[in-house]
């Protein structure tokens, strides 16, 4: 090792207050409180920002292998990519991006032998390419484009209209977007979701109550919008509106939280003018998911967990006067991930072990055939329209960049769309899947993806999530790919709290079953460590956002476990995490911090509050940024703050901080290239993986 890098680090001093508050009968201290300031308008904690990365970014210049693992990872990542495409009229919409550049564009062409041309080019945007595309919508005609602009990483969103044919904007701009939907009402207007405008200075911590949905007529001021709901003695509950793609029907989805259960009402837009754009309940009560697919006439077809806790297809008859829900697909043991009609076919995809599969039926429920994904991976898309006659889907994995199919939905036949020439052998790597006991002896999944030719015990880079519903699915990642081209193993944990297995996966792993996340998580590390996969001394361990608060929790609870760690953007303070932006949809997951019995759950792995002092933590790097207003970066920063303050250990403890970069989207390809290649050479260095490796090509 470096002796540079190896020299315990002299920390930027970090003010110590002498906050204290009583809760539930326990002095519960917060000294770094300071920290939660907005670090765009508060000298003070911008001070301590500019010094920790001045710090953090002095030692990660004594690595020796930032330099190979940036080139990797750039090499990895430089082939020409394609988004999904989406037909509107006689045109195809996709977002291609050459290799490298910063943000991808986005680009339309007339039928799919036409010449492509590009509408949208957001790297000229910002001077540093912060400032991205985020979602489209072509209007039914393929004429206009409503698309929304990312500023510098945040939820935020400004919208836009982009005349197609012309290429110019119409001039029509709506603010205060965030979590919304793109939903076009014939061809001269568009539903969408928003807050209200923030109190000044507030944009990026004020807790977000009080969304609505509105109706923008194009050609018109955002003031003359018409509200079209909004339930204003409920501001906790959060408004989605989505249109069926006849254009006949608009369906509005609302929610208190995270979880999937929801209530459900439908707007006959063919009568919206003459009865006051009235709403009609077709699911109340927020006890089940209720998610609308498409319409066939007056026909609506849904996903719902109703009954089903891996999910089914339901359908109903909009025109009657009681709604009648019918199953159309029964629940398997495996499930629904998404569903969608194109043409009159019905396409499924499911998780058979976190990976996919997909099937098409009648729409009668009648099997009709599977769609061969040739591999193990995860599929997606299979967008489209009823009477459509084609539909793409992507599929990836781990040792797969994404490949785009046509389906001819007919025939059953996939032809390619785009498939990426990228100077990389799937062959040459092993891709395979593991069941291991956890603590409880619950079976739990997890990936091991290696070169070929690595065949002994390896530095090992474990990842998990485990929260939210959300399954980690097998996919393609250039910083991964470094991370096993330099001889390093890759592994993937499917802990509970996330969907793979469905709703009681999710539900064995949140609230009080919050404990079995981490113990899944440690058990992964320690299989790994006896089967002989990783070195004695080579485990690393990653997460982001609440996978962030799993490494920060995993830390405190087993630092014996750990070689190296990285906590992204992660939720680190559990007793106030519901106070800031979106913070408060969480509690469906974590419990309420102001209710005695969560609160005692919450504090007993709340990874800011148990740091233990006397014990050597492994070496830290905690990564966050300064416009993260989904987990505002105070949680990082207080994590940081006072690890770095405890008596820890001589590994270093640090912490990045990215400028003009947010929760993780619409981050420029040259700050992921740059974070990548520091988080991965912080983790070889200090698991003893060598850089530059040798075998591999």
């Amino acid at each position: 090792m470096s002796a540079t890098a190896a020299t315990p680090i002299a920390y930027p001093p970090t003010e110590r207050a002498d906050t204290v508050e009583m809760i539930f009968g326990e002095e519960i201290a917060d000294p770094y409180r300071w920290l939660e300031a907005d670090v765009r308008s508060d000298a003070k904690v911008a001070k301590w920002v500019a010094e920790q990365n001045a710090v953090t970014e002095a030692y990660l210049e004594t690595l020796p292998g930032r330099d190979w693992f940036k080139a990797r990872i750039a090499e990895r990542m430089d082939y020409e990519r394609f988004g999904l495409p989406h037909r509107y009229g006689s045109r195809y919409f996709y977002t291609r991006n050459t290799g490298l550049q910063n943000q991808s564009p986005l680009f339309v062409q007339d039928g799919l032998d036409g010449p492509r041309r590009a509408l949208l080019d957001p790297n000229g945007w910002a001077k540093d390419a912060a400032t991205a595309l985020s979602d489209w919508q072509p209007s039914p005609d393929g004429s206009k484009l409503l698309y929304s602009v990312q500023d510098g990483g945040t939820d935020w969103r400004i919208l836009k209209v982009l005349d197609v044919e012309s290429g110019e904007d119409t001039g029509d701009e709506i603010r205060w977007a965030k979590f919304t939907g793109l939903s076009w009402v014939g061809e001269e207007g568009f539903l969408y979701s928003r807050f209200p405008e923030p109190e000044e200075g507030q944009d990026f911590q004020a807790l977000n109550y009080s969304q609505a949905i509105y109706y923008h007529a194009l050609g018109t001021p955002q003031s003359e919008d018409r509200m079209v709901f909004s339930t204003p003695d409920f501001p906790e509950r959060g408004h989605y509106a989505t249109v069926s793609d006849d254009g006949r029907w608009a369906f509005v989805t609302s929610s208190t939280g995270t979880d999937s259960r929801n209530e459900l009402q439908v707007i006959d837009l063919s009568q919206a003018e003459q009865s006051g754009w009235a709403l009609r309940p077709l699911v109340t009560g927020f006890d089940n998911e209720w998610t609308p697919i498409d319409t066939v006439g007056s026909v609506l077809y849904l996903k719902t967990n109703t009954d089903a806790p891996t999910y089914r297809l339901v359908k109903v008859d909009l025109a009657a006067d009681v709604p009648v829900f019918e199953t159309v697909v029964e629940a398997r043991a495996e499930p629904i991930d998404s569903a969608s009609i194109v043409g009159d076919k019905l396409v499924v995809s499911y998780l058979k072990d976190a990976a996919s599969r997909a099937e098409v039926f009648a729409l009668d429920g009648t099997p009709v055939r599977q769609i061969d994904l040739g591999g193990l991976g995860t599929v997606s898309g299979f967008g489209g329209r009823p009477g459509d006659p084609e539909t793409f889907y992507a599929f990836s994995s781990f040792n797969q960049p994404t490949a785009i199919y046509r389906l001819d939905l007919a025939s059953g036949e996939s032809t390619p769309f785009a498939i990426p020439k990228l100077a990389l052998d799937p062959a040459k790597y092993d891709v395979g899947q593991v069941f291991y006991p956890s603590k409880d002896g619950t079976k739990i999944p997890m990936f091991i993806v290696k070169r070929k030719d690595v065949t002994a015990p390896a530095p090992t880079l474990l990842y998990g999530y485990g929260g939210f519903d959300v399954s980690l699915t097998p996919g393609f990642s250039a910083t991964r790919m470094a991370w096993i081209d330099a001889g390093g193993v890759f592994a993937l944990a499917n802990i509970r709290g996330g969907g793979e297995y469905g709703k009681a996966w999710h539900d064995a792993g949140r609230l009080a079953n919050k404990q079995n996340v981490f113990d899944d998580f440690v058990a992964a590390g320690e299989w790994l460590k006896a089967n002989g996969v990783t070195t004695k001394d080579g485990l690393a361990i990653e997460g982001g956002s609440n996978g962030g608060l799993l490494v920060g929790a995993v830390l405190n609870q087993r630092p014996d476990l750990v070689d190296a760690a990285r906590a992204a953007v992660g939720v680190m303070d559990m007793l106030r995490f519901d106070r800031w932006t979106a913070g408060r949809y969480w509690v469906d997951d974590y419990g309420y911090p102001s209710k005695e019995a969560d609160f005692k759950v919450l504090r007993s792995y709340s990874p800011y509050h148990n740091i233990r002092s006397g014990i050597d933590y492994p070496a830290t790097l905690v990564t966050t940024a300064d416009t993260d207003d989904r987990v505002v970066p105070g949680h990082s920063f207080k994590y940081t703050a006072a690890l770095q303050a405890a008596d820890a250990g001589d590994e270093p403890h640090l912490i990045r901080i990215e400028t003009r970069a947010g929760h993780g989207s619409g981050k420029p390809t040259d700050k992921a290239i740059a974070e990548g290649a520091d988080v991965l050479s912080f983790l070889a260095y200090w698991t003893g993986l060598k850089v530059p490796p040798t075998g591999g090509d």
